[in-house]
């Protein structure tokens, strides 16, 4: 079975709810959870991606999100592992625990803080598909990692046979999308090829991503499967016309050089499910009331609220 077959266009990351005292909350995750699948927002769930604050989490509360994702989605949704940690051990570690809860295909971003080589990320990833019988899809976060994944470092893992697939943060090299195409199509004309932009929607769509990664779809899961469906028929009117107001409610989460955009993602979330999702880790600063303004106002508009 093909990549999109199995885990479709929309791939949702979850964000993490906490309480009060920033403590995970897994009832509300699990309320999330639900109310993602009751609406046909996505069609796979990621758990501890970088909208879930993976690098705020332990390791003990990923491996318990996992199993609370895996019991609250109950077979109706795939669920996907994010993975990826600092260091290749613990990334084995990590992903050898998702493998062994019965999770199929693991989300792996590039080793963050330590900014390897490209033969460091390529021995990296090659340690942990070995180590592993779970599929690995590479996640490509410049922004945030601070060292880039080449095309020709994903045309190599993408001869290891466990290693499926590559969600790129197009934001940084929108033209990027492409060369992994060019990079992968003579090594596994099957390797998968995901944006994992919200704003960047549109322009990958024409590169031919498969599909996108997207926090924005915890609100705009409907809109941007009509997106997709409008471009492929052909209606590029719509397409742009659906695009704007996701667009303009995903820039609004970066307000203030907000790279990450958690803080001001959670309560719009929490504005239109309803649902507890409480404040950000620190170091994350909660949203401000001035921040929210400006976001809520949009979703007004557009009639999310």
């Amino acid at each position: 079975m093909k990549f999109q077959e199995k885990y479709g266009q929309i791939l949702l990351p979850l964000i993490t709810p906490y309480d009060e005292n920033e403590n995970v909350d897994y009832d509300r995750y699990a309320e999330l959870i639900e109310y993602l699948i009751k609406n046909d927002l996505c069609d796979s769930l990621i758990v501890t991606g970088t909208t879930g604050e993976a690098s705020l989490l332990t390791f003990d509360e990923r491996v318990k999100l996992m199993e609370t994702a895996l019991k609250a989605a109950a077979g109706r949704k795939p669920v996907i592992a994010g993975t990826g940690c600092a260091s290749t051990k613990e990334t084995i570690a990590l992903t050898k625990a998702a493998e062994n809860l019965g999770i199929e295909l693991c989300l792996v971003v590039c080793p963050f803080y330590n900014k390897p080589t490209q033969e460091g990320i390529y021995r990296h990833f090659k340690q942990l598909a070995e180590s592993t019988s779970a599929k690995i899809m590479l996640y490509n976060i410049p922004i945030f990692v601070g060292v880039n994944m080449e095309p020709e470092t994903v045309a190599r893992l993408a001869a290891i046979p466990n290693i499926v697939g590559i969600k790129d943060e197009a934001g940084i090299n929108p033209t990027q999308v492409t060369d992994f195409f060019l990079a992968t199509q003579d090594v596994d004309p099957d390797f998968a090829v995901y944006n994992g932009d919200d704003v960047m929607l549109l322009p990958t769509i024409v590169q031919g991503a498969m599909g996108l990664v997207s926090g924005g779809a915890h609100i705009f899961g409907h809109e941007i499967r009509a997106i997709f469906k409008a471009f492929a028929e052909g209606d590029n009117a719509r397409a742009k016309e659906l695009f704007i107001p996701l667009y303009r409610f995903c820039k609004s989460t970066g307000q203030n050089g907000r790279l990450l955009p958690n803080s001001i993602l959670r309560p719009a979330i929490e504005a239109v499910t309803g649902i507890k999702l409480g404040p950000p880790r620190l170091p994350l600063a909660p949203a401000t009331e001035e921040e929210m303004k400006v976001t809520l106002s949009i979703l007004k508009e557009i009639g999310k609220l």
